[in-house]
């Protein structure tokens, strides 16, 4: 029972990272594609889709590449960092698509409005934007969440499966699975379900309490 709360704990820290990892990128890049006219938004929007398209385990391995000891960022593989990275670049296509359409639902005008009164755009976004957008922002985030905490095939390549370090919930069920101990699988696989129903619980009342529901057909870029 203590390695599975060392699981659980250790998947939730991964999660929490990932998350400070993608969110930054993640709002920029929902502010472009919807504030800005871009000739190359297909382009943008082709390259943040694509860790949708590609196999995890591609992910996981140009990762490897990067992190491991021919790249440029030598020992950072197989590392608690690795695994928040992988988990990070798997969950960000599925932040931007949220946070794209919770920053459509913010009437222009009163972003205008406040620059008209002399608010420069750092405080524009910090007083106006985002207050407006919260509710589909968190949501955004939780849907990340919860992407993260399942994420296998980029994470067993670039970050192993060591018990303690990069275990998380998903390798935790493949262990056990593996080594025939049914118990503590189901035990884990108990988590990993509460777990995501809670969070998709809390996703899905703040898209209808944030007036989003209705949008939420809209997530595919280019809509």
């Amino acid at each position: 029972m203590s390695s599975d709360l060392t699981i659980v704990l250790l998947s939730l820290r991964v999660a929490v990272a990932a998350m400070l990892m993608a969110l930054p990128i993640a709002f920029g890049l929902a502010w472009i594609l919807v504030r800005k006219q871009l000739r190359g938004r297909f382009l943008i929007e082709a390259i943040v889709s694509l860790p949708l398209a590609l196999p995890p385990v591609v992910i996981g391995y140009g990762l490897l590449i990067l992190l491991g000891n021919r790249g440029p960022f030598d020992g950072l593989a197989f590392t608690a960092f690795a695994a928040s990275l992988a988990s990070a670049i798997v969950a960000l296509p599925l932040i931007v698509r949220t946070f794209v359409v919770a920053l459509e639902a913010v009437d222009p005008r009163f972003e205008l409005a406040a620059r008209s009164l002399g608010a420069n755009p750092w405080r524009v976004l910090v007083t106006v934007t985002i207050p407006l957008a919260y509710r589909g922002l968190l949501a955004g985030t939780l849907i990340g969440f919860v992407r993260a905490l399942s994420e296998f095939g980029a994470t067993i390549v670039v970050a192993g499966n060591i018990p303690g370090r990069t275990q998380t919930l998903p390798l935790g069920i493949f262990t056990r699975i593996q080594a025939g101990d049914d118990a503590a699988a189901y035990r884990l696989v108990a988590v990993s379900i509460a777990l995501a129903i809670a969070t998709l619980i809390v996703h899905d009342l703040l898209l209808r309490r944030g007036g989003l529901s209705g949008r939420r057909h809209r997530a595919g870029f280019g809509a």
